[in-house]
């Protein structure tokens, strides 16, 4: 059996606070193994779950969709349909701040007085509508 993780030593190592793990333990993503004193310990395959949980928060998913995932029992299973819907909302997202990135550098250089006089900035405002009105 592998040395346990102390919560000091799965919070020093993951870089989420021990009060971000118990919170993780209450919504049942992680769960210690055992206890030293008041001390939580952790087997430390713990290190790669709370790895993948943040990147499923950075990708965007909740804890929710995190612990339906991470709460099953057995292996964890990440259904790849639901990786392929997250992935493409995060290059709509991508895109849409392209646009706006485009939009904002162009109106911080257009050369004329009022920007509605400019027809790529009025292109711009179409573009724009477009994509929030999604």
């Amino acid at each position: 059996m592998d040395k346990l993780l102390d919560i000091a030593e799965v919070s020093d190592q993951s870089g989420v606070s021990a009060s971000g793990l118990r919170y993780y333990e209450k919504r049942k993503l992680i769960h210690a193994v055992a206890r030293n004193g008041l001390r939580r310990q952790y087997e430390p395959e713990v290190l790669q779950q709370l790895a993948l949980i943040s990147l499923a928060k950075s990708a965007g998913f909740t804890l929710d969709e995190i612990g339906s995932v991470l709460g099953r029992t057995g292996a964890t299973v990440i259904p790849r349909g639901d990786l392929i819907d997250k992935a493409n909302d995060l290059e709509e997202q991508a895109e849409r701040l392209v646009n706006l990135s485009k939009m904002l550098r162009h109106v911080a250089n257009c050369p004329y007085e009022s920007h509605f006089e400019c027809s790529r900035f009025q292109k711009l405002l179409k573009v724009a509508t477009r994509v929030t009105a999604n």
